[in-house]
């Protein structure tokens, strides 16, 4: 019985899809970040880097490519050939907040450009003042911020990051106005933390975790719901549900892998689950949680998706109640 002509052209249109799933990986993958070499991200990404190569049986390289605040990097990407061997590694709030701080200039759209891999690891924030200040707990500094209109500063790592995001809902729910001094980057913020310049940092975990070990730093608050448990150093620090009860303040950080959208479903399958692998072995796990971040893989590409566009309804809040706008 002839085959019918319709099957044989859809086998044929289907064959070099096929072909490109069944030859990845072909040559070196790129894993591509998109802020300078030292950060989180980069950290992440360098180590899933060395595990992935022998899984795979290519190289695998990773390129910084900062700017735009994630933008250059997430577009280098969103351009590259859709073929698996260009990734981007990144944290929320370039594939979620940067939509709504960017608006009309920003030169993707991450939910249509970019195609899930997989959620990599999840964090939260921690506020930290100088271990030198006066204040003793995050209650006993936003009843002076109450008290004192604008006369405390918090340096965050620029405007519409997740620290800046996150501390303008904490004003609004404590009813305090605090300064907001925007830095290009965390170190030099931290360094005019340590220097008094500025009286509080509200960030990321793993850049402040060395000065709260060498006790420059005072963990005030975390940024969860509920404390961190899972960092020994900080278990007896307050959630936010503690300091300010009922006002629903649950920060949530993740980061993440994702490749340019056209990518073949089989090439995302089989990146999910390498690197999925590697997250649920005990070594990688051991090593982000010294980081203070959990290691996080999802089931399947289309879980983190899911996922994702829950996730972009919450930044979309937190940018719109905020005010922020991108520099």
């Amino acid at each position: 019985m002839p085959i019918p002509r319709r099957l044989v052209l859809a086998a044929g249109l289907a064959l070099p899809s096929l072909a490109r799933a069944q030859a990845f990986p072909s040559r070196t993958v790129r894993i591509i970040v998109p802020i300078a070499a030292g950060g989180a991200n980069d950290l992440i990404a360098r180590m899933l880097a060395e595990r992935l190569a022998p899984v795979l049986h290519q190289s695998v390289v990773v390129e910084n490519r900062p700017g735009a605040g994630g933008n250059i990097g997430g577009q280098a990407v969103v351009q590259a050939e859709k073929d698996g061997h260009t990734l981007l590694l990144t944290s929320a709030n370039v594939i979620t907040a940067n939509t709504y701080l960017y608006g009309a200039r920003m030169p993707f759209v991450p939910l249509r450009d970019l195609a899930p891999v997989t959620t990599v690891g999840k964090g939260t924030l921690l506020m930290v003042c100088n271990s030198n200040a006066r204040f003793r707990s995050a209650t006993e500094l936003l009843a002076y911020a109450k008290a004192n209109p604008g006369k405390i500063s918090m340096g965050s790592s620029g405007t519409g990051t997740i620290s800046h995001l996150y501390m303008e809902k904490v004003k609004r729910a404590a009813g305090v106005d605090i300064t907001h001094v925007p830095y290009r980057g965390g170190g030099p913020a931290f360094a005019d933390l340590l220097a008094g310049n500025i009286d509080i940092m509200f960030d990321v975990i793993p850049a402040m975790l060395p000065h709260i070990r060498e006790g420059r730093f005072r963990p005030l608050v975390a940024g969860s719901a509920r404390r961190i448990d899972y960092v020994p150093e900080l278990r007896e620090v307050p959630g936010m549900e503690e300091v300010l009860p009922g006002k629903g303040i649950d920060a949530l950080n993740f980061w993440c892998m994702l490749a340019p959208a056209g990518t073949p479903a089989p090439v995302l399958a089989q990146l999910n689950q390498a690197v999925g692998d590697l997250l649920r072995g005990e070594e990688l796990k051991r090593k982000l949680l010294e980081l203070t971040i959990l290691a996080a893989p999802d089931a399947s590409p289309e879980a983190f998706g899911a996922f994702w566009r829950a996730q972009d309804s919450v930044w979309k809040a937190l940018v719109v109640e905020s005010g922020a706008t991108a520099e």
